[in-house]
């Protein structure tokens, strides 16, 4: 594969951002990876690899660029509590998919995006706006306000620990996707606390994060067409 450093505008500012791609012309389907409260860190950038590996070219943003990161996690509390579908983390998200969408070789019009607790509730409200969208994956995210904007949501593969306060959203999630008739798979993991896809914390679950990674490959393969490479 090949990986990178790139940076792209959004407004008036520059976002930094991890690149993987698989060798080769493509066209390749692209995913989006918005990190957790720790940033872009190795965690992350271990995941736009194995996206890579699997014949997707993923992008993982860095929500933080150039500011500190406490002042940032307010200022994303605030936008999710006071404007949670239109604020300026989903416009640098908006950047990030336009950014990897004109890159040589992915095909715009089968991509998707993967997000973590913070990131996973920005990816169900980016798609709730953002139509290029065509899947998501939300880990341990919330859900935004106002709630019946999910309506409007893609082909949604989300997955949730049992021991956090994010199950109740992930339920809630599932039963109004049975209702709007969107196209999902929710799953609430028994025992599995929050994080617990991330394997270099001390919540890391083994069996629910390869159980969860091989449901999103699955469904991502069905709605954007990577085949997957995945073992049972």
């Amino acid at each position: 594969m090949q990986t990178q450093t790139v940076s792209f505008s959004s407004g008036a500012r520059q976002v930094d951002a991890y690149l993987a791609r698989p060798d080769g012309e493509g066209p390749f389907p692209g995913v989006v990876i918005i990190h957790e409260i720790y940033g872009l860190n190795e965690n992350i950038r271990d995941i736009a690899r194995r996206f890579a590996n699997e014949s997707y070219a993923a992008l993982a943003v860095d929500l933080f660029t150039g500011r500190n990161r406490t002042i940032c996690m307010f200022r994303f509390m605030g936008q999710m509590l006071l404007r949670p579908l239109n604020n300026s983390s989903l416009n640098d998200l908006k950047a990030a998919l336009t950014y990897l969408s004109t890159q040589p070789g992915i095909d715009n019009a089968r991509v998707g995006a993967i997000g973590f607790c913070m990131g996973g509730g920005f990816a169900i409200a980016w798609a709730c706006t953002d139509d290029r969208l065509k899947v998501i994956a939300p880990f341990y995210g919330a859900n935004p306000r106002p709630f019946e904007a999910v309506a409007r949501l893609c082909p949604v593969v989300g997955s949730y620990p049992e021991k956090d306060f994010t199950a109740a959203a992930g339920r809630k999630l599932d039963e109004a996707l049975d209702r709007f008739n969107i196209r999902h798979d929710i799953k609430i993991y028994p025992g599995a606390r929050h994080s617990f896809f991330n394997d270099q914390g001390s919540r890391y679950d083994a069996a629910a994060s390869q159980d969860a990674w091989q449901r999103v490959l699955t469904f991502f393969n069905e709605q954007i067409g990577a085949p997957s490479r995945a073992k049972s």
